[in-house]
């Protein structure tokens, strides 16, 4: 596994490249960052960000969603992708965020992975930007980009992938490391033509000092 001077030095580097990290996924109120999330699975920040605006125009309130009929908050989300199941998942999640949590997203990981549609990266991500808790959001670019560095063992298992960065990045830079990898990953460590040659991380990173043997 990488060296803990090593891990500092891509975290330090990160930092210098991306001061900001922010989530790319735009919103105003909590629930509407957790509704963006699930919206973004299989889709890219940049659509979700196109279609919110109308969204929650049209739903204004926890309470218009969990009074809406799934097919037409699927009509406003269609270009997302499964929307259907998407549109389910939101008007039921809001329900729930009424009946039980009082209209708040809740704080824990237990109880963010009972909503529907939300799993640990989501949840992750909740806590880190919402509640600035640890964060370790392994999303498709956090898992390639780290197992290229070594930072983890190149497994594609989020789940494993979550446990690995949780032994190697300190808690409190986790939510804003994970965000810089995505930003990392669409400017320089793309998935097809990552971008060795210059690379900033290429001192720390194993795929690419192998590549330039």
């Amino acid at each position: 596994m990488k060296s803990k001077a090593a891990v500092k030095r891509i975290i330090e580097t990160l930092k210098g490249i991306y001061p900001d990290a922010l989530c790319s996924l735009q919103y105003e109120k909590d629930y509407e960052l957790l509704f963006a999330v699930r919206l973004s699975a299989q889709c890219t920040d940049a659509r979700v960000n196109m279609v919110t605006p109308a969204l929650y125009a049209r739903f204004p309130t926890l309470e218009s969603f969990a009074q809406a009929d799934p097919k037409e908050v699927g009509e406003y989300i269609h270009s997302c992708g499964f929307y259907n199941g998407k549109a389910r998942d939101i008007v039921s999640c809001a329900q729930i965020l009424l009946e039980r949590h009082g209209g708040k997203v809740p704080g824990t990981m237990e109880e963010l992975t009972a909503l529907p549609g939300v799993g640990r990266k989501t949840a992750n991500l909740i806590l880190g930007d919402i509640f600035g808790q640890e964060g370790y959001v392994c999303d498709t670019h956090c898992i390639r980009i780290t197992g290229r560095l070594g930072i983890t063992d190149g497994s594609k298992d989020p789940l494993q992938v979550e446990k690995q960065l949780r032994q190697s990045i300190p808690p409190a830079e986790s939510n804003n490391f994970c965000h810089r990898m995505v930003l990392f990953g669409r400017d320089t460590c793309t998935a097809r033509s990552p971008k060795c040659e210059g690379c900033p991380l290429l001192r720390d990173c194993d795929a690419g000092k192998a590549l330039s043997k």
